[in-house]
């Protein structure tokens, strides 16, 4: 399946003048607003797995880090996880 099949499939109608004449705002429909999250919210979280910490780091640690991109914090985290598993064996 191309691209244009994709955009144009039987799931995806073309927006005509008549559907978008019957569309309505989102506004009009409070009860759905729980459904849909707005952009950067997170849903709750089940447990509180990690915990808040200033800490302070090499340069050349976190030049290292940052240069692989988003998520660089998470990464570190990962790196210091292993090393404790090491330890516990």
């Amino acid at each position: 399946m191309d691209e244009y099949e994709i955009a144009h499939g039987e799931d995806s109608p073309e927006l005509t003048d008549e559907i978008m004449a019957r569309a309505r705002p989102a506004s009009e429909f409070p009860e759905l607003a729980n459904f849909f999250k707005k952009r950067g919210e997170r849903g709750p979280q089940k447990a509180p797995v990690k915990e808040r910490v200033g800490l302070r780091l090499n340069k050349d640690v976190v030049e290292y880090f940052r240069q692989t991109g988003p998520g660089w914090q998470s990464r570190i985290n990962d790196v210091l996880s292993e090393y404790v598993k090491a330890g516990r064996q």
